[in-house]
Parts: C-alpha cells; structure tokens; sequence
C-alpha cells in the first residue's frame, strides 16, 4: 500500500504498518529537493553520473548531512504528518539532518554487508558494535527510515524487508526488559525466527520514504542494475521514552499486540 495524499496516511495505511512493519509513503518530498540532495552526494564522494568508468567500487558511504537540503526533505510536511499519525504527536524530535547513506554502484561482487538485521537503539558507544542493544520499549528510536533519492528498481540493490518481522522481534526482547538485548543476542542462528516472513523490496521513485517500525528485520543486496542507489537510513528519535499514560501509537500498538498484551 503506497501513499500518494500529502495530508498524511489513511487508516488502512496506518494497519499496514501495524500488521506489516512498515509503510510505503510515497511523494514524501520532490522529486527535484530528491535530484539536489544527490548532486550533493555526488559532489561529496568526488564521482560523476556521466562517468561510469570511475564507479569502481560497490559501495561508497556517506554520513550525517546537515545542509539545508537534506533537512528539508526529513522535515517535509507531508512526513512530519505521518510522524505524527506512527509515533505520537510531540513524541518525536524533528531531524537536523540525514544520514547515513550507503551509495551503491552496479556491480558483480557482493557487498560486504548484506546479513539480515535489526538496527540497533541505544549502548551504540560500545567499540563492539554487536553488543550495541535495543529493548521492547524500543528505547532510543521511534522509526527506521528508508528515503530513496534516486529511482530504485527491483535491480538496484532495494533494501529487503522481511514482512511482519518485528512482531517476531518484539516477541523476543520481551523476556529482557529495560536493559534489552545486544544484536548479538538477537541475531543468533543468523535470525532463523523471521527466516519464513514474505520478502519485500524497498523500490520507488526518488522522493518516497518507508516508515517502518524499529524492530523490522531487513538487509541490503547486491546492486545488479546500471544506475547508482542513493538513499538514507535514518532513525526517528523519540523525545524521551514512551509514556504509558498516553494513548498508544501505532508503534506502541504493534508492539503491545506481538506481546499479547492489551492494547
């Protein structure tokens, strides 16, 4: 289910990402703020589009932007709706930016970092970052973000998602309340529990964000189209912990149900 209306997500939109993990929204931003954001990119990894001898490598990495660009793509009205309609009104920090952005270049070798995983929310200063950790309050992050600034198609390295992955997860960070587990913990047996969940490709045209809850499983792949992937992977961070007292988001919700708790 994709989203086309500015004004925010419909009800059946807001049960997908409940039911799913995530939701598609598309024409978060234009596609003109899509095509400024990424002759930036190409101007900070010293590359051409017109040049295609020089992608030599799968993948090139770039981290947090802050120029006015990228915030006005993380801060479209449009997406600050939708914010609003997942995580709860003022239960969310407006973004100063977007990052990180993991370029990837058409190419035969596989990359180096394609396992299935879940993003971790808080412990992140540990060196180790498979002791990183994340807790059934999901502490720390409200959303996992996916903004495409390039066209995405089936060929060109789309994010998989296992769909209905973090009701699974959700499940399993039960048992270790406030501290959490580590990624360690939790990708034991390379994340065999979501190994039957239907896979779904993050593709769309520049200009669309998946929202999706912050326990969803996913993976990146290998590029085998012909134009470079340009996107962010950004968290939505809470304003504090989520207030039991309030009336449960989205977020909240898919989580409290995968726990068989009331909602």
């Amino acid at each position: 289910m994709s989203q086309t209306d500015r004004d925010g997500l419909t009800p059946r939109q807001i049960q997908n990402f409940i039911d799913d993990g995530f939701v598609k929204f598309e024409n978060a931003f234009s596609f003109q703020l899509a095509k400024q954001c990424r002759d930036e990119l190409w101007a900070d990894i010293g590359l051409s589009p017109n040049q295609p001898e020089h992608w030599t490598r799968p993948l090139v990495r770039v981290g947090f932007k802050a120029s006015p660009a990228f915030i006005e793509a993380a801060n479209a009205p449009p997406l600050h709706k939708a914010y609003d309609q997942l995580v709860g009104e003022g239960r969310w920090l407006p973004p100063k930016g977007l990052g990180s952005f993991p370029i990837r270049f058409p190419s035969a070798e596989s990359p180096d970092d394609d396992g299935w995983h879940v993003d971790m929310s808080f412990g992140t200063a540990n060196p180790d970052f498979m002791e990183w950790r994340a807790n059934v309050k999901s502490s720390g992050r409200a959303l996992l973000m996916l903004f495409l600034f390039s066209d995405v198609g089936a060929d060109d390295a789309p994010t998989r998602i296992r769909k209905g992955s973090h009701a699974t997860i959700a499940r399993e960070l039960l048992p270790y309340g406030e501290d959490g587990a580590t990624l360690r913990q939790l990708a034991a047996e390379n994340w065999a529990s979501t190994r039957d969940c239907e896979i779904e490709l993050a593709t769309g045209a520049a200009g669309s964000v998946y929202l999706c809850h912050p326990f969803l499983v996913h993976a990146a792949q290998a590029h085998r189209g012909k134009r470079p992937r340009f996107m962010a992977q950004p968290p939505l961070l809470p304003k504090g912990e989520f207030d039991p007292a309030l009336q449960p988001s989205p977020v909240q919700i898919a989580i409290r149900r995968a726990c068989g708790l009331a909602v």
